[in-house]
């Protein structure tokens, strides 16, 4: 079982002409990708929030920022380095991001399509510690 929460180193392979970092999605999550973003000129933290069905993996391509994110600890932090930092994040886990670099780019691959009515979302820290613990133990379960 795939822990809710997980950083990732993702691999580079130097060559004569340029440096590598394959992504073998099997290694990383435990869904099919349904979407593709990416934020790129961020001037403030992302929402914080947490999906109650959608997960998410993140790489940061380019630059850097701090994840902040609960899976059951209280809000830690987590500095990530393009090229190669990757973040794993299950639904019922709250997460944001901030201090982004300059020229940071954060590419995200979703195991949902778009929905702008956002019925998917946690949207307040309150409400979501209140079902933290139970969703998460299942989830590890």
């Amino acid at each position: 079982m795939k822990p809710p929460f997980e950083m990732v180193e993702i691999k580079k392979i130097p060559t004569e002409k340029f440096i590598m970092s394959p992504v073998e999605l099997k290694e990383y999550i435990d869904f099919d990708v349904k979407r593709v973003y990416f934020i790129t000129q961020p001037n403030s933290d992302t929402g914080s929030h947490c999906h109650l069905q959608e997960k998410e993996f993140f790489i940061l391509i380019n630059g850097t920022c701090t994840a902040v994110i609960d899976q059951g600890n209280g809000l830690e932090e987590f500095k990530m380095e393009g090229p190669t930092s990757g973040l794993y994040v299950a639904n019922y886990v709250w997460h944001h991001f901030k201090d982004f670099s300059e020229g940071s780019v954060l590419l995200a691959l979703s195991s949902t399509n778009y929905n702008p009515n956002r019925s998917d979302y946690i949207e307040d820290y309150d409400e979501y510690l209140k079902v933290r613990d139970e969703k998460l133990a299942e989830l590890k379960a």
